[in-house]
């Protein structure tokens, strides 16, 4: 019998059928996700995704990067990164999906377009729990042993607590989201607790403000090392405020909710962050800084905090960092593998990849896609070889999918102006277009050596994407509305040239300044042509509708009713 699809079904996607009682006789065993995360729980997803091990390791990076600038390249990451909340704030709230950053592009954009925000979203999702799992064991390394190859890639020892430690997260996530949740509410605590006992420590016992102005003075490699400090470990540490938006189908009240935790953790962490870089150039012993920042701990040193202590003459404060490189690290791995198994049910959801992946068991858990980010990320122990290493890679992956979301805020603006928003960002005119070119330049800034395995990465998702569909039955497939998504290949193939041109590992073709002038000029135009290219206004509203009522949400709204 030939398939066909009612008003208001998205091409391609799995909708629940209803009986006129209103229950979901849901003949292929799917359910709905559980609604039992709160305000508190949502808010410790995002903050405890952005207290990792980034705070752990990103100052040291960043001072390696940047010098004393670094903590120029935290103020303007935290600038970025809060627009970039104040965007997903509005559209969390407004459509509570679950995996929401996989769902907007689709509603805008279609299937093409859909997935390439999707695969973006899940990549790097997929691949921080390996990569916080990978730097626990570094930092601990450290201090004992044997956990880690000169070369960064784990020893057998290391493999094995690698392994034992995703068999948990896994297990974990396995058992339902209020497991999740509260599992993580716990290990917030303590994960913001360290960083803020480390800061007063670490200020009260020694400050020296000549620190700033040491090794070259305090922009030691200028401007271009403040822009180079971005992708190299300061916004891949204050990444993650989306991860409650991940969430929001399994809110209790998202519409409420989502914003204020959004916009709380991002702050939150923030400023925890810069406080936690200045205590840390303060720190330092200025004979090891006195000719480059280099080694500004030690050569071969993986615990900078830790080593801090112990020099300082802090031992106790040595014990808890270590102790924390397990939870801190552990708790963000954890929520990421629960919230890439819920981007890959999304994937799954609108008919993107194979369906397996949108079953939702007795607890309203994703089994299946659990188990796929597990294996996933076991298989990425092996590969690559350090932290540091797929930094840059997740940094440049997670921006590519940030640079959806404004775009998305104003697409949905104009075609589904009625919906109910309980939140609206501010100076949305001018800010959804600054931070899509704000994206970009983090994108360019990550250098052409990480930007060509991206661009590989989006091609074998593609791939994957064309070879599932072309397996389909053709009256499933639905269009791909190619016109609406016509902006995507242009956009990342000037990415792509830019950062081969350009002055961060590329040919340096094009001078400094005028290379961040031209990506942000070509942002701003393909800025333009995405929001032209967004499907019809009735469309829109119609994919919106389905969706939400796939997901259990009200989907029809007035002003007057939002109001």
């Amino acid at each position: 019998m030939a398939s066909h699809t009612s008003v208001g079904e998205t091409p391609g996607s799995r909708p629940e059928q209803v009986t006129p009682g209103g229950k979901s006789p849901d003949p292929e065993g799917r359910r709905g996700f559980r609604r039992d995360i709160g305000f508190a729980g949502l808010t410790f997803v995002s903050l405890g995704s952005i207290i990792g091990s980034g705070w752990l390791l990103g100052a040291l990076t960043a001072a390696q990067a940047a010098g004393p600038a670094a903590l120029v390249s935290w103020v303007l990451a935290g600038i970025l990164i809060t627009v970039l909340a104040l965007v997903h704030a509005e559209l969390g709230a407004a459509y509570p999906l679950a995996g929401g950053t996989a769902r907007y592009s689709h509603l805008v954009f279609g299937p093409l377009g859909g997935f390439t925000a999707g695969w973006m979203a899940w990549l790097q999702a997929v691949a921080l729990a390996p990569v916080e799992v990978e730097a626990a064991l570094s930092y601990l390394d450290n201090r004992w042993s044997g956990l880690v190859q000169v070369d960064g890639t784990l020893t057998h020892t290391g493999l094995a607590l690698a392994a034992a430690a995703m068999v948990m997260f896994t297990t974990v996530n396995l058992l339902g989201v209020r497991w999740l949740a509260q599992t993580n509410s716990v290990t917030v605590v303590w994960k913001f607790l360290i960083p803020t006992i480390t800061v007063i420590a670490l200020m009260t016992t020694r400050f020296r403000t000549g620190n700033l102005t040491a090794g070259g003075g305090f922009a030691p490699f200028g401007a271009r090392g403040v822009f180079t400090a971005l992708p190299a470990g300061v916004v891949f540490a204050l990444q993650g405020f989306e991860q409650a938006v991940q969430l929001g189908g399994e809110a209790r009240d998202p519409r409420r909710h989502l914003p204020r935790a959004i916009i709380l953790a991002t702050l939150v962490g923030t400023a925890l962050y810069l406080m936690l870089q200045v205590a840390f150039l303060g720190a330092l012993d200025p004979g090891r800084i006195a000719h480059g920042w280099t080694h500004p701990i030690g050569a071969g040193d993986y615990g900078p905090f830790a080593t801090l202590a112990t020099n300082l003459g802090l031992g106790w404060l040595a014990v808890l960092l270590y102790i924390d490189a397990v939870i801190s690290p552990g708790g963000t791995a954890l929520i990421y593998l629960g919230t890439s198994s819920r981007l890959s049910y999304s994937l799954g959801r609108t008919g993107y990849l194979p369906g397996g992946l949108d079953i939702l068991d007795r607890r309203g858990t994703p089994t299946v896609s659990v188990l796929l980010a597990s294996a996933v990320g076991l298989l990425m122990f092996l590969p690559f070889p350090s932290w540091q290493n797929l930094v840059m890679l997740i940094s440049s992956a997670t921006f590519v999918m940030y640079a959806f979301a404004p775009i998305c805020l104003t697409a949905l603006r104009r075609a589904d102006p009625d919906r109910p928003r309980p939140y609206r960002m501010p100076a949305a005119r001018l800010l959804a277009p600054a931070a899509f070119a704000a994206a970009d330049l983090i994108v360019y800034w990550a250098g052409w050596r990480t930007d060509q395995r991206l661009f590989l990465a989006i091609l074998v998702g593609l791939a994957l994407f064309g070879g599932y569909q072309a397996t389909r039955p053709r009256a499933d497939r639905g269009a791909l509305e190619w016109r609406a998504a016509a902006w995507i290949l242009p956009w990342l193939g000037g990415l792509a040239l830019f950062s081969w041109l350009g002055q961060f590992d590329g040919r340096g073709d094009i001078p400094f300044w005028w290379d961040i002038a031209a990506v942000a000029t070509f942002s701003l135009g393909v800025y333009e042509l995405a929001v032209r290219c967004v499907l019809p206004s009735e469309q829109v509203r119609r994919l919106v509708d389905a969706q939400l009522t796939d997901a259990h949400v009200e989907p029809t709204a007035t002003a007057e009713t939002a109001a």
